[in-house]
């Protein structure tokens, strides 16, 4: 078997005894292979995300050149999770704000319903992963059921162009899909009614650019599609695993969700730039340096979780890095796990057995661990 790395741990079909010998071994060190600095251990992590030298994006190249110019360039570079500084902060505080306007208990009615409709028309599981979680985003936007559809179809295009691997028909296709999604979402935002999008508009600041809004109810949706799909598809994968019926119960599942979220986490890494020399975690990073962030094995760190190779749903003061931290922490991480829950809860409802699944691959991407379910 090939020797893992960074990278190909992600697909993996059990990378955490390689993420422990990297926390064990070197929590943060330069990896020639990789030819970028790696950041496996807790306290490496939190340094590094907490670092504002280290920015989200290369310096040379704020927005993937093969979208420059494009609309989905115009939404990429004002999204809060790919941009930094003052304005990504007050656009950040923006969409905190909105987010916390969306009840969980109409996001969980919203995403078993999206759920049962789409088992009605006989949805494989993995439709169920990428579409439910964005059509519940788009509903709780404010969009019809039709244009949720329609968002939900957008969004699994535009999402293709942030990959670095991001081939020229992929940033075509993101380009045509941002336009679209503009157009979609732009009637949502201006008439102010009800949902995410009117709420973004009621928190931001007056002076607050209007595309600025709309791209980031936009990213609202993107940011739901990779990391909801995972938490769903490693729920289910977890839950076949198990033993314990009882962690199937309605009630209980919000646990497993948040301890599948640390313990099989759907986003394993992300990564930082340097804009300009710094040093953190002890090493000395030159400007223009990249270093993989891998969340997954700091998840799995004993300073920071207690027996972190154990499953507990009922573990107390959980530290789950999969949602970032700092300026970057994902907002929505809450909508996330309850949107995760309720899919899974119908599904089971259902008369799906987790147990008969085959043992799991994984999608083949470098940052998102997804079971091809």
């Amino acid at each position: 078997m090939p020797k893992l790395t960074p990278i190909t741990a992600v697909t993996s079909p059990d990378p955490y005894p390689y993420y422990a010998d990297l926390v064990a071994g070197q929590p943060f060190g330069f990896d020639d292979a990789q030819r970028m600095w790696v950041a496996a251990g807790a306290g490496a992590v939190s340094a590094v995300l907490a670092e504002p030298v280290l920015q989200v994006r290369p310096p040379a190249e704020p927005v993937p050149n093969g979208i420059v110019g494009t609309a989905a360039g115009k939404v990429f570079g004002r999204l809060v999770r790919m941009t930094d500084g003052t304005l990504q902060q007050r656009l950040k505080q923006t969409v905190v704000a909105a987010l916390g306007t969306a009840r969980p208990e109409r996001t969980a009615a919203v995403a078993a319903a999206r759920t049962a409709d789409a088992l009605k028309r006989s949805a494989s599981v993995r439709e169920l992963m990428f579409g439910v979680p964005a059509e519940v985003v788009a509903v709780l936007c404010g969009l019809d059921d039709d244009h949720a559809d329609e968002a939900s179809t957008l969004i699994a295009e535009f999402v293709g162009c942030i990959p670095a691997t991001a081939t020229v028909p992929q940033q075509q296709a993101a380009a045509r899909a941002a336009a679209a999604l503009t157009d979609l979402l732009g009637p949502a935002l201006r008439d102010r009614g009800d949902g995410l999008l009117a709420e973004l508009v009621r928190a931001a600041h007056p002076d607050t650019e209007p595309a600025a809004l709309l791209a980031n109810g936009i990213g609202l949706l993107s940011q739901t599609f990779d990391a909801t799909a995972g938490l769903i598809g490693n729920t289910i994968v977890t839950l076949g695993r198990l033993t314990d019926d009882e962690l199937r119960r309605p009630d209980r599942l919000p646990a497993v969700v948040d301890e599948v979220a640390r313990h099989d986490a759907p986003i394993q890494n992300t990564r930082r730039f340097a804009a300009g020399p710094v040093t953190v975690a002890g090493s000395r990073l030159a400007a223009g340096e990249a270093v993989l962030v891998v969340l997954a094995a700091a998840n799995r760190d004993p300073a920071a979780n207690e027996a972190p190779a154990e499953f507990r749903p009922d573990r107390v003061d959980r530290t789950v890095f999969t949602f970032g931290a700092g300026a970057h922490a994902c907002p929505g991480r809450s909508i996330a796990s309850t949107i995760a829950a309720a899919v899974v809860s119908e599904l089971l409802a259902s008369g799906f057995e987790p147990t008969d699944l085959a043992p799991p691959t994984y999608l083949p991407l470098a940052n998102a661990r997804i079971p091809a379910l």
